[in-house]
Parts: structure tokens; C-alpha cells; sequence
């Protein structure tokens, strides 16, 4: 199963625990091939709007589509990491500047893995 979690800085609040299985740090921090690219991010974050939104949408799903091409094999390794367990894709939202976890990057990250595999079961965020 492919599933997010939010990452969350200094103690975890009670009820609010870690997920079973693998988990993986996909911020624009990380050399994670479901990393977002910082500049798109930060454009994003310092005016967020719905046409924002489409342009990070766009940008980030060129990224995932071009490292895919060129990485295809570490796409693979996700994919077959979740259909043997728990993979869980970390990002820290939700946050005060992006409240919805609709508009993560692990959401889209998400729905690219569930086209190209389909045979990988989704937990999908509230």
C-alpha cells in the first residue's frame, strides 16, 4: 500500500503516530526522485492560489514525468515496495502557509504513481 504522512518537527503530538512500514522524506530538501523542485515550492508558498496551484500542478508533474523517463527503475523500486508493505511518502504538509494536504506535492505524487501502477493499492488523505 502507497500512502503520505506528515512530518513533523520536534515531538510528534499525542494520537498522532508514525505509520507502520517504510517511510520516505520526499521535501525539496531531499535527493528523493519524489522531490519537488525548491524554486517551484517556494513560488508557490510565498502566494498560494488556485492558479498557483495549477502552475506548481503543472511544473511538478513535468518533474515526475521527465525523472521517470530517466529513473524508471527507482519508480519500480517504490512500486514494488508497496505492494510488499507500508510505503509512506513524508512531507510537512499540512502547514499554516499550505493547510491543505490536497495541495502537497504528495498528493500529485500519488495520483502519478497510481496511473503508472495501478496494480499498487492507495490510501488516499482526507
Amino acid at each position: 500500500m502507497l500512502g503520505r504522512y506528515h512530518i513533523v518537527r520536534g515531538k510528534r503530538p499525542p494520537g498522532d503516530p508514525l505509520p507502520e512500514g517504510v517511510r520516505q522524506d520526499t521535501r525539496k530538501h531531499t535527493r528523493h526522485v519524489l522531490r519537488p523542485e525548491t524554486k517551484d515550492v517556494e513560488r508557490y508558498l510565498d502566494a498560494p492560489s488556485d492558479a498557483a496551484w495549477e502552475a506548481f500542478t503543472a511544473s511538478y508533474r513535468t518533474v515526475l514525468t521527465r525523472r521517470f523517463a530517466d529513473e524508471g527503475a527507482s519508480f519500480d523500486e517504490l512500486a514494488q515496495l508497496a505492494r510488499e508493505g507500508d510505503l509512506w511518502l513524508g512531507c510537512n504538509c499540512p502547514t499554516a502557509r499550505n493547510p491543505d494536504v490536497r495541495r502537497c506535492h504528495t498528493f500529485l505524487a500519488l495520483e502519478f504513481l497510481a496511473q503508472r501502477y495501478p496494480d499498487v493499492a492507495v490510501a488516499w488523505p482526507a
